[in-house]
């Protein structure tokens, strides 16, 4: 049975940028359904309070954000590679521009009147409101575009795409797939799961044949387990060995926060227990879970040491 679990639900972009990679690599893993609205105790459990979803578990080791999974993934798995030295760097560069830009822009496009009937099929009123307050206490300073406006942005990417893959490559930045691809799959996912919003795609048949290579890959083999056996695995798990760089004004076995510096501001306090160029660690106790270690990148994360009083 594989180590690696994947909390997630069935309509995160996020996840499904996780799921076709776990399928590209061949991958075995366990899935554990996280709820898509808060309160979420077992998720708060092994993370701290991160409450973005997916994250990644392997063992007591719990990593949060799918730029940091993905290179955990890719290290644990590294045939086929996520990151081919052909398109080092611009790879990373695409992918944080689809994981930010064209993803604020694609999905909140798709959430429009047209779309959301679709996407969240089967909801009743008051679980519609309760999901957009959610979703907007996570970003409250967001200014959300018009239909227009978030059309024409929508169309603009996608244009942008196309012409990437105008010459004839098979994949974003050429013969291989990569990071970047995977990024900007799951913005084209999304789309797809709102019928009159998917319509878009018909102008762009490169775009849609590129995004059904990454379809065929599927989600690899995966069994289900419970939140409550995950919590389980994380107690009696061992941890990874970390490495530590000290940095001005930052030692191990400080106390500190982590907090996303661009939306779902939700605070994780530990002992800093890890620390390198893009990746912190802390270290933190549950009831429940026991001493995990939680894994961020640094991109987009702040750390903080309690003011003194």
């Amino acid at each position: 049975m594989s180590d690696l679990i994947l909390h997630h639900f069935a309509g995160s972009p996020f996840s499904e940028k996780v799921r076709l990679i776990l399928g590209f690599k061949g991958m075995t893993w366990r899935s554990v359904i996280v709820p898509s609205l808060m309160p979420k105790p077992d998720v708060v459990a092994l993370t701290g309070g991160y409450r973005r979803t997916p994250f990644m578990q392997i063992g007591a080791d719990i990593y949060c954000d799918t730029a940091l999974m993905c290179r955990a993934i890719d290290a644990l798995q590294p045939e086929p590679t996520l990151y081919p030295v052909a398109t080092a760097g611009i790879a990373d560069i695409v992918a944080q521009w689809a994981d930010t830009t064209l993803f604020w822009t694609a999905v909140p496009f798709t959430l429009q009147p047209a779309g959301v009937t679709h996407v969240m099929q089967g909801s009743t009123p008051d679980e519609l409101k309760a999901f957009a307050a959610d979703r907007a206490a996570m970003n409250p300073n967001m200014r959300r575009a018009t239909v227009a406006d978030g059309g024409a942005a929508t169309h603009t990417y996608l244009t942008r795409l196309e012409h990437l893959l105008s010459d004839g490559r098979p994949f974003l930045l050429g013969a291989l797939p990569c990071i970047a691809d995977f990024s900007a799959g799951q913005s084209i996912w999304f789309m797809h799961l709102a019928p009159p919003v998917a319509a878009t795609l018909g102008s762009f048949p490169k775009v849609q044949h590129w995004y059904a290579q990454l379809k065929a890959y599927g989600h690899g083999t995966f069994t289900e387990i419970s939140s409550t056996e995950a919590i389980a695995v994380a107690k009696a798990g061992a941890h990874v060995p970390l490495s530590f760089t000290p940095e001005p004004g930052l030692s191990a076995g400080d106390e500190v926060t982590v907090t996303p510096t661009d939306y779902a501001y939700d605070p994780v306090a530990g002992r800093l227990v890890g620390l390198a160029p893009n990746e912190i660690v802390i270290a933190r106790t549950d009831e429940r879970a026991g001493t995990v270690h939680v894994h961020f990148p640094r991109i987009a994360f702040q750390i903080k040491k309690p003011q003194p009083h």
